[in-house]
């Protein structure tokens, strides 16, 4: 305990008292364009100068770190991740992300069983991922509450946690929860009707739920006697999202559920923040734009199931092209060590460079409600960063150092991280 709480003090006390500048290299600021040449000035772990070398001048005393002929990027933020809760190896003693017992459990949170010893968060942090949004599973309509983390990997997950983000709760639609339950356990729903009555069903109860409490809270406003309602975790919950409290995330694939799904928020006063995977949300993306939905994918994964047969990787140009915020991410402890890749692809397929590298930083940063924070290089912002030997979207690309919080937390050139042994 005493080891942990020495590294954390050690890793607040470096980000605050260090000023460095990285100098020489190509920045990719994502919001102001790209500055050839550039210094980056970074002092209390945020970014306190960009430009042009020669016009930003590097403070005496500064740790200067050469990144000449190398590209710098904002940390890349991945939307929809399972790292921690789905620990490696991926045995069933393991896996703590699905509450497979009940299609509805909003009261469920991530972070209760979120695994810091996991392998692939050091794997993830070598590729550059800064920030990630750990979500339930799948098989429930609402699944439980999602936690937004920093990879600022340790025993304690306080630690991780991503100061000021809001709140998040993953849904899902389709497939999944109907074949967990349905004919499986011979539970209600067995069909996407029963998944969509159930949904209205709980969210009817959160607002008879919200308007107990509003007559209790009015009777007391009034000096009357009044004993306020029963706790309900569940509806609780829920009661949050109908405020607006929550994010909501939601796992869905076809156009029709999509579309569903939009109408029932409608009913019900809830904002989507952000369909996931969503591989047929192309076919709508007029509406998606309108609604001001986000929308998290793959490029090219596809046809793993029936809802996943229309996929195309020419969707994330499609929607991008109608003004949706397209964040690409990983659902997956593998691809998230190589995400550029995935911007890559989605170059190859028509989204243009500038919006690829938006879909792996400020879009998903916008999904989690912290694009105020992190996802671009300018001032004032957290010093989330990625150095890459070539252009991110170059194949042969590799991530030679990784920063969190203005901290370097991996060195290629080293072969090491600076986590140490925490984890060991």
């Amino acid at each position: 305990m005493l080891k942990s709480l020495l590294i954390s003090l050690a890793f607040l006390c470096t980000a605050e008292d260090e000023i460095t500048a990285i100098r020489g290299g190509t920045i990719l600021t994502i919001t102001k364009g790209t500055i050839e040449n550039g210094v980056i000035i970074i002092k209390n772990g945020k970014i306190e100068q960009v430009g042009k070398e020669g016009e930003v001048k590097i403070p005496d005393g500064a740790k200067v770190i050469d990144a000449k002929s190398k590209y710098i990027m904002p940390g890349i933020i991945d939307a929809h991740s399972h790292m921690g809760v789905y620990p490696w190896p991926h045995v069933m003693e393991n896996a703590d992300g699905n509450e497979a017992t009940d299609p509805i459990t909003p009261q469920v949170r991530a972070e209760d069983s979120f695994f810091t010893e996991d392998p692939a968060l050091k794997r993830a942090v070598a590729g550059g991922i800064t920030t990630i949004l750990v979500l339930p599973g799948s098989a429930n309509m609402i699944g439980g509450q999602g936690i937004v983390l920093k990879l600022r990997i340790n025993h304690t997950l306080d630690e991780m946690k991503f100061e000021g983000s809001p709140s998040q709760m993953k849904m899902a639609s389709g497939e999944n929860p109907k074949m967990v339950y349905g004919f499986h356990k011979n539970k209600f729903p067995a069909t996407r009707m029963g998944n969509f009555a159930l949904l209205r069903e709980w969210f009817t109860k959160a607002k008879e739920y919200m308007e107990k409490w509003k007559r209790y809270e009015e009777k007391k406003a009034a000096g009357k006697d009044a004993d306020p309602p029963a706790l309900d975790m569940k509806l609780d919950a829920l009661a949050r999202i109908l405020k607006g409290e929550i994010f909501v995330q939601i796992h869905c694939y076809r156009a029709d559920e999509i579309l569903t799904l939009i109408s029932i928020s409608k009913e019900f006063g809830f904002k989507i923040r952000a369909i996931h995977h969503a591989l047929d949300a192309y076919k709508i993306a007029k509406i998606v734009a309108e609604e001001k939905i986000a929308v998290a994918t793959f490029v090219d994964w596809w046809g793993f199931k029936i809802e996943a047969w229309d996929g195309n990787p020419y969707a994330p140009a499609i929607l991008s092209e109608h003004g949706v915020k397209v964040a690409l991410k990983s659902d997956s402890s593998d691809m998230v060590q190589r995400m550029y890749h995935e911007g890559a692809k989605a170059v190859k397929y028509g989204m243009p460079a500038d919006e690829a590298l938006k879909s792996l930083t400020l879009y998903p940063a916008y999904i989690l409600g912290v694009e105020d924070k992190v996802g671009s290089i300018e001032v004032g912002k957290q010093a989330d960063l990625a150095i890459f030997s070539k252009h991110p979207f170059d194949m042969y690309t590799l991530c030679e150092m990784t920063f969190i919080d203005g901290k370097m937390v991996f060195d290629r050139s080293k072969n090491k991280d600076y986590y140490g042994d925490i984890l060991k």
